[in-house]
């Protein structure tokens, strides 16, 4: 019997399913927005929203305990500088998990982008500003300044042959 045996298996063994849940918090932690499917993401959000309310803790315990998540020191520091101060003030609610119309191509699994609340907003934030903006006056002397990068067209196979 499953008595008080909570969590999805996802068709792996217990080690298998914390390296992979360490994996993909990672990613989050990084990037901010993954895509996986629904199961994963509704068993990684509790994974994501516990370093999270570690990062507002803010104590020498929290993250030594993101650090036994993360296994990785810059990330640790990513956690508790950048992105647990957005979320102080909330009671939890830090994730997201929006569906996608298409299922993946293999095996027609339902996909999800799964994302960081505050992230979300920030970007709509600057979409809903861009707009507004004057588009000719450059926002600031160091980006009127930094090369420009330029793609050199490739030449044609046929051209480079002869």
């Amino acid at each position: 019997m499953r008595h008080n045996k909570s969590g999805r298996k996802l068709n792996r063994n217990s080690p298998h399913r914390t390296a992979m849940f360490r994996n993909m918090a990672r990613a989050v932690m990084t990037y901010e927005t993954i895509r996986t499917t629904v199961a994963k993401a509704k068993e990684l959000r509790g994974v994501v929203d516990g370093l999270i309310t570690l990062a507002l803790k803010n104590d020498l315990q929290a993250r030594r305990m993101a650090f036994k998540v993360l296994g990785n020191h810059q990330l640790v520091k990513h956690l508790f500088d950048v992105i647990g101060p957005r979320f102080v003030g909330g009671n939890g609610g830090y994730c997201r998990i929006i569906k996608l119309s298409q299922v993946r191509a293999g095996d027609a699994a339902p996909m999800v982008i799964f994302e960081l609340t505050k992230l979300a907003e920030k970007k709509s934030e600057e979409v809903a500003a861009a707009p507004a903006a004057d588009v000719t006056a450059p926002a600031s002397d160091a980006a009127a300044e930094a090369p420009v990068k330029v793609k050199k067209p490739r030449a044609k196979k046929a051209e480079a042959d002869a």
